[in-house]
């Protein structure tokens, strides 16, 4: 499983449109996603792996390039060629392709191949820009599901996601119950805390402040480099540990070589550190899709996303599926509390949960780093019973 490539499929057509949580609608929409393994007879070994907020469908294996209409093509850089969660899908891995076919789509409103900002609107030629709606994790799971429909596949085996992936695990749960059995969220929460918000807050600002912004109808001239490059240096600091940046900023200070940061003069590594972080994720991110998915993750509510009235009768519908729950002790953007309070609802509820804790001085990254960690762990998770 080396090289792979792209599919492109489409989820909405104008006889099928996709009505969004907020009541606008998107009369078409092609997903981008990659899919290992193979699918066997029954379709009852699908795996179904969210990624994280700027993450993409290419979860493993080598991808050089990926084909985009509009401006989304532009972001692929060789930061995206190897698969984000490389070390965990494949033969004999945390999911095993040699037992399960795994499916990874890049989200609704995403920047890699699926419908977004930077994609044409098929009503004017041009790329939607300010135009595309504000989407819901509802709506991304929503795709998803339709994902599974156009592949044949009634029930998936397993939802796996981290972070905002692990927001859209546990929704997928709750509003399509009986399309899984096994759960795994890594480094989540059921709804967004108050410092998400706040994070995710800044960040938006960030980028609206930047003068090349316009609005969000950039396209066809400068990109806000430095709003989305501010965005990502106020990101870092909760997805990394502060012991592992140091580590990983040089010994000697570089100033900064952009026009928009030269009158700073930098006095320490760590500065230096941040802004390569975010030169290089202006190059491959798109600050609309940066908004839009900042925008779902900041109103993300767990019951609202259910469709269900109350909480009892949410948990209800899941009273079949088993969960095993990832929290990492260094975390500091979902707090290990956080998971602490997923799994005392789901055990009040008598829905089957585990929790572990894998300790790593890598922060919130380690679900996308520590394999030797996790891996027992899913393995065990994905086996018929506990």
């Amino acid at each position: 499983m080396e090289k792979v490539q792209s599919q492109f499929i489409q989820v909405a057509t104008p006889d099928q449109p996709l009505v969004l949580l907020n009541g606008e609608s998107l009369s078409e929409v092609t997903l981008a996603y990659e899919a290992y393994g193979e699918l066997n007879a029954a379709k009852d070994n699908a795996i179904l792996l969210f990624h994280a907020l700027s993450g993409s469908q290419h979860a493993a294996g080598d991808n050089q390039q990926v084909e985009a209409a509009g401006a989304s093509g532009r972001f692929w850089t060789e930061d995206c060629q190897t698969g984000w969660w490389h070390d965990f899908v494949g033969p004999g891995k945390a999911l095993d392709t040699s037992r399960f076919f795994v499916i990874c789509a890049n989200y609704l409103g995403g920047c890699y191949g699926s419908t977004g900002p930077a994609s044409l609107d098929p009503a004017t030629g041009q790329p939607y820009g300010s135009r595309f709606p504000s989407i819901a994790i509802s709506d991304i799971v929503d795709t998803q599901a339709r994902l599974l429909d156009a592949l044949g596949i009634e029930r998936v085996h397993a939802v796996v996601g981290g972070s905002m992936g692990g927001m859209n695990c546990v929704a997928f749960a709750v509003r399509y119950p009986n399309r899984v059995s096994v759960v795994i969220p890594m480094a989540t929460s059921f709804y967004a805390t108050t410092l998400h918000r706040i994070n995710n807050f800044e960040q938006i600002c960030a980028i609206e402040c930047d003068a090349h912004f316009k609005g969000g109808d950039y396209y066809d001239g400068p990109y806000p480099e430095q709003g989305l490059a501010l965005a990502r240096m106020i990101a870092h600091k909760n997805y990394v540990s502060l012991s592992t940046m140091e580590d990983r900023a040089r010994d000697e200070v570089i100033q900064p070589s952009v026009d928009w940061f030269k009158h700073y003069r930098f006095s320490q590594p760590i500065e230096s550190y941040l802004l390569h972080q975010g030169l290089k994720f202006v190059r491959r991110f798109d600050a609309n899709t940066y908004i839009r998915l900042c925008e779902a993750w900041l109103r993300f509510d767990l019951l609202e996303a259910s469709g269900k009235q109350d909480i009892a009768s949410m948990m209800e519908a899941c009273s079949h599926q088993k969960y095993m729950i990832f929290s990492v002790d260094s975390d500091v953007c979902f707090y290990p509390e956080e998971q602490v309070q997923m799994a005392r609802m789901l055990k009040d509820h008598g829905v089957d949960c585990r929790h572990i804790t894998i300790h790593s001085e890598k922060g919130h990254d380690a679900f996308l780093l520590e394999a030797d960690l996790l891996e027992p762990h899913i393995k065990h998770s994905l086996q018929t019973s506990w």
